[in-house]
């Protein structure tokens, strides 16, 4: 029997199936289970019609982490931190995203003030200056115990990314005494220096662990007792691990989801031709955008997620609140504004006529044409126009327009937002869009692929037979891979090659432990001295080094400071086992394919457009817009002056006729 991989992608409205093996790709959508999302994934299992013992691997993409920390609804935590250092985690950094707000607050942090505890001890550049003091440490048990309901806590002293000996201590101690506790230590979480980051990168590890622990115990029951092999879970930074280790090191998983989409979308671009492009991931409650350069997925450590600095490598993804879901809603100065709240899974959008009255997204979808009425999403919603027409009609009475017109511009609005996001990973990073290819998924991405194109100037798209499911295809064609870091902290003409390389034999000989032979890649941080950012690259070449970060710092930020000198902070190694990826081909299609056709609002007219089905196209089926493609999982709006053929990978390329 024929083994096959899943991946299984668990969104804030549909969970995503994909199934690779014996040449064949099977895919199935479900509704999420908000309640119990690990429902949700045996549901699009079963959904698949595929039986227990014909699958090898299950890798998982989720967004427990993710919703934890925007809904606050992580553990309660205790810190341990060094004498006289309580509040770090609230001064934080001086910059702020609304300089002359004196209104706003920053988010508040993840552990309370009166759960933040110190002890006596002190590290610095060159060793230990103040031993640690035992005796304070059990102030701090006897304190986390007294709180009563702690469920984990983080562990972040002074310098100890160079000295994690008292980190280590105070570790054992608190585990000895406090034994149900989940440790998250910084030395072991993020050894890297900037104090604020490393506390605030651990504080989020210990507050979203118990959580995702839970959650994959409970989904590690569910397939175990279905006879499912215990799942990989899919990293921020676009390779998967272990369930043990994914549950120790929560805040590695935040963006289990969106990373899985860029990985599939890299491979799959790579098989049409394209290594450059913009990714566009519309779901039902956001929309994530990454940039692909060269056929790979750059990371990046300079991640905010809800308002939390996460400085672990993840898939350089940037998200608004811009999806199918997302409701539209009138300001109190009249204006038609869209976003951030969503309708979710439950109720979901007025259309899907399950209790849903306010209107969204796919609403205006709907009743422009773009999604037919009657139409079947994840097997147990079926669209309403009627229903999205009540809720357009609602809104609009608020707005002084009509249903249509309030359609019109709940589509304008979600599309500015949403290329305004393409921008932010191209223009603003020195990279021009008109060069890139829009690789375009997700269950709403494809409806709107072609304005957004237009808005940005590129002229290529790309949707993929599985696009409605692409971070769960991603999810099962991904490597599994580790990412370790030493820090270095000295000039770059000081540095000893020496002492690099000796360190990255250290972290080489680390990864090769828990890794069978893996592909290995060396980068390393690099700044100009006196800046308080750095950038990575390629470190295979020890005396390339200098040129290579001139060179990426001039692509970033447009110059380069060639006489300065420049420090080296980090050192990094990235191992990877890759897994068999699938031989992807499309057959010609057995006849001319024969179009329906539909009315749909096309630029402010309404117009009878062809509508043709995704399976009965092959290689070499040609499309001309306007014109709709109805895929499983998906639909694509193919707007005037676009054209497209299918390639031999099954993926739809559509190019502008300008």
């Amino acid at each position: 029997m024929s083994e096959f991989r899943l991946g299984v992608d668990v969104g804030g409205t549909f969970t995503d199936l994909v199934a690779i093996g014996g040449g064949r790709v099977i895919t199935a959508k479900v509704p999420s289970t908000p309640a119990d999302q690990s429902k949700g994934v045996v549901d699009a299992i079963e959904a698949s019609g595929l039986d227990a013992d014909a699958i090898s691997a299950l890798a998982h993409g989720m967004t427990v982490a993710t919703n934890a920390l925007l809904e606050r609804a992580g553990a309660k935590i205790a810190l341990i931190t060094t004498e006289g250092f309580r509040d770090i985690l609230e001064i934080g950094r001086q910059n702020r995203p609304a300089l002359y707000d004196l209104t706003q607050r920053p988010p508040e942090p993840l552990v309370a003030r009166e759960h933040r505890f110190t002890v006596r001890e002190r590290t610095g550049r060159d060793g230990v200056i103040t031993p640690l003091d035992e005796a304070s440490v059990d102030v701090a048990i006897e304190a986390i115990r007294a709180a009563g309901d702690i469920e984990a806590v983080a562990i972040c002293l002074l310098f100890s990314f160079e000295y994690p000996e008292h980190e280590i201590a105070v570790a054992e101690r608190v585990a000895a005494a406090l034994p149900d506790l989940h440790i998250s230590r910084s030395s072991a979480v993020l050894p890297e220096f900037r104090e604020y980051e490393r506390f605030a990168t651990t504080t989020a590890n210990a507050y979203l662990s118990p959580r995702l622990n839970r959650y994959l115990d409970n989904l590690a029951r569910h397939l175990e007792s279905a006879g499912l092999p215990e799942p990989t879970v899919m990293q921020s930074s676009g390779g998967v691990i272990d369930i043990a280790s994914a549950a120790a090191n929560a805040a590695k998983c935040v963006l289990s989801g969106p990373a899985g989409g860029v990985v599939g979308a890299a491979w799959l671009g790579q098989l049409s031709g394209e290594a450059d492009m913009l990714t566009f991931d519309m779901g039902g409650t956001s929309t994530d955008v990454a940039p692909i350069a060269n056929g790979e997925a750059p990371t990046t450590t300079d991640s905010i997620v809800a308002g939390v600095p996460i400085k672990l490598p993840m898939v350089n993804v940037h998200t608004v609140s811009a999806g199918g879901g997302s409701i539209a809603w009138a300001d109190a100065g009249g204006a038609l504004r869209v976003g951030p709240a969503s309708a979710g899974a439950e109720p979901g959008p007025a259309a899907y006529d399950l209790g849903g009255e306010r209107a969204t997204v796919t609403d205006a979808n709907v009743f422009m044409g773009h999604i037919a009425n009657g139409t079947e999403l994840g097997g147990r919603v079926v669209i309403s126009r009627e229903r999205a027409a009540e809720a357009l009609e609602h809104l609009g009475s608020e707005l002084s327009l009509d249903a249509e017109a309030t359609a019109r511009g709940i589509i304008d609005v979600a599309n500015t937002e949403m290329a305004n996001a393409l921008r932010v990973i191209s223009v603003a990073r020195g990279v021009d869009p008109r060069d890139n290819a829009l690789m375009a998924y997700g269950g709403a991405g494809p409806l709107h692929a072609c304005a957004l194109a237009e808005q940005l100037g590129m002229t290529k798209i790309l949707v993929p037979r599985a696009s409605g499911v692409l971070s769960a295809l991603g999810l099962a064609v991904s490597d599994v891979r580790r990412d370790l870091t030493r820090p270095v902290l000295s000039g770059l003409d000081a540095a000893n090659s020496a002492t690099a390389e000796a360190l990255y034999d250290d972290m080489i000989a680390e990864a090769c432990a828990e890794l069978d032979q893996p592909d290995i890649e060396r980068t390393a941080d690099l700044r100009y001295r006196g800046q308080s950012f750095e950038l990575g690259v390629a470190a295979d070449d020890w005396d390339a080094l200098a040129e290579r970060f001139h060179d990426a710092h001039e692509t970033r930020y447009g110059y380069a400071m060639r006489d300065d000198p420049i420090e080296l902070v980090n050192l990094r190694v990235t191992a990877r086992v890759a897994v068999d990826k699938p031989e992807l081909s499309e057959a010609a299609p057995e006849h001319e394919p024969e179009a329906d056709t539909r009315a749909v609002l096309v630029d402010g007219d309404w117009r009878d457009i062809p509508v043709y089905a995704r399976e009965e196209l092959g290689r070499g089926s040609r499309v001309v817009g306007p014109a709709i493609v109805e895929f499983a999982e998906t639909t694509c709006m193919v707007r005037p002056n676009w054209h497209g053929e299918i390639d031999a990978a099954g993926t739809l390329i559509l190019e502008h006729s300008a």
